[in-house]
């Protein structure tokens, strides 16, 4: 009756986007970039989020 393998780790996935979205907010890139950046994350969490790790604002 615990938490089921997919309910926990959608559960994980969803904790890394949100800390994604909160690095895009704290990073120095420009107010479009991180709306626009958050709406990517958003929308395609999976590849958003792999594309935001590699080509995303740094800092």
């Amino acid at each position: 009756m615990g938490l089921e393998v997919g309910g926990l780790l959608g559960l994980i996935w969803l904790v890394i986007v949100i800390w994604a979205i909160i690095q895009v907010a704290n990073s120095p890139a420009g107010g479009g970039a991180k709306v626009l950046w958050i709406l990517i994350l958003l929308l395609f969490p999976v590849i958003g989020l792999l594309i935001w790790f590699f080509l995303g604002p740094k800092g």
